[in-house]
């Protein structure tokens, strides 16, 4: 990551659609920071939190751990993809026993779909005019 981070921290990259979370995690309390703002009013929809807690859980560590996260581009379920990533990463780095488990739940998988352009004379990515014969 950066020369100011500390030996203790441990930093990771997620990624999901046009989203990319930063993330550092250290020895604490639980706590989680998102774009210095708290993580409950960051992410204020109870099911997009749960999915991004959910390595956290998986392994236990959810109230041993503090995350941190600088979080760009995309939306709020793209960034919420892009974070559970990133802390999935850092887990594997924190301790690799955990790799087996993060792996069989999909957490270290990038989701790489993302939006596909539209093309020229056409209304959208797919989507074609009405033909018509005459």
């Amino acid at each position: 990551m950066n020369a100011a981070m500390s030996k203790s921290e441990i930093g990771a990259t997620g990624r999901r659609k046009t989203a990319s979370a930063r993330v550092r995690i250290c020895q604490g309390s639980g706590k989680i920071k998102v774009n210095g703002e708290n993580f409950d009013k960051y992410f204020n929809v109870e099911a997009i939190r749960g999915f991004i807690l959910q390595p956290l859980t998986l392994t236990g560590l959810g109230s041993t751990l503090d995350v941190c996260a600088n979080i760009t581009g995309g939306g709020k379920t793209g960034q919420a993809g892009a974070l559970r990533h990133g802390i999935a990463r850092a887990l594997i780095k924190f301790d690799e026993s955990l790799r087996p488990v993060l792996k069989n739940s999909g957490m270290l998988t990038r989701d790489s779909r993302e939006k596909e352009r539209k093309k020229a004379g056409q209304p959208g990515a797919r989507k074609r005019f009405q033909f018509s014969k005459r």
